[in-house]
């Protein structure tokens, strides 16, 4: 069983509808804890930690081989609690940002929310470093995004960063930096490649979950 941690309810049907695609038959339990994405806004991602750590610990009692953390702001907290608890935990963009580095070395990201560009930009520093790589990140906040989103505008959230990509230049790769953005990335022409994390994080995670095996070759913590 795949256990992935949310912090928005929104993600349950799109990874229900990966997991079909990509691992038919791989049992997934969705955690969805809106809370914690809130109190990191507010006090940083470290004021989750203990309750990233009770989630985890929570959901390896219950049969989980490994998790997935859809929430980029709170990813590296994930990692290291699961890491601490000798569970294989992947943040949902890691395989996104290692895909970035690989295709150039000047990397935007696109955010809706601005707690999510530090951890981004560290996460991405990462792989950077382990493909020997120099890269530079610029980063760009999409105004008004995070309101529809929680406003429920799935429409009008989609249209917001597809401007915001649109209007990149001087670019070699975008990097979608919410899953709630992949969306967005669909038959989007930005004249660069645009990278949304929810299809790669789910395909990276799917076989650890079914075969006891880790995250190693993603990992650099």
């Amino acid at each position: 069983m795949l256990a992935l941690l949310h912090t928005s309810p929104v993600h349950v049907p799109v990874f229900d509808a990966l997991r079909d695609e990509e691992a038919p038959g791989l049992a997934l339990h969705h955690l969805v804890r809106p809370e914690l994405l809130d109190r990191a806004r507010a006090q940083g991602p470290d004021a989750v930690t203990e309750d990233v750590s009770a989630e985890l610990a929570a959901a390896a009692r219950g049969g989980a081989r490994a998790v997935l953390c859809t929430c980029s702001t709170i990813g590296s907290v994930a990692e290291a609690a699961g890491a601490a608890l000798g569970l294989p935990v992947l943040r949902v963009d890691r395989p996104m940002a290692a895909a970035a580095v690989a295709i150039g070395p000047r990397i935007t990201v696109l955010a809706a929310v601005e707690s999510t560009f530090a951890p981004t930009e560290a996460l991405i520093a990462q792989e950077a470093d382990r493909a020997g790589r120099a890269v530079r990140v610029r980063n760009v906040l999409v105004p008004g995004a995070w309101e529809r989103f929680e406003a429920g505008d799935g429409d009008g959230y989609r249209a917001a960063v597809v401007s915001a990509a649109r209007e990149i230049r001087d670019t070699d790769v975008i990097v979608l930096a919410q899953a709630s953005m992949a969306a967005a990335a669909e038959g989007l022409d930005a004249g660069v490649p645009v990278l949304s994390s929810p299809r790669p994080g789910l395909r990276a995670a799917a076989q650890p979950a079914a075969s006891d095996s880790s995250f190693s070759g993603l990992r650099t913590m």
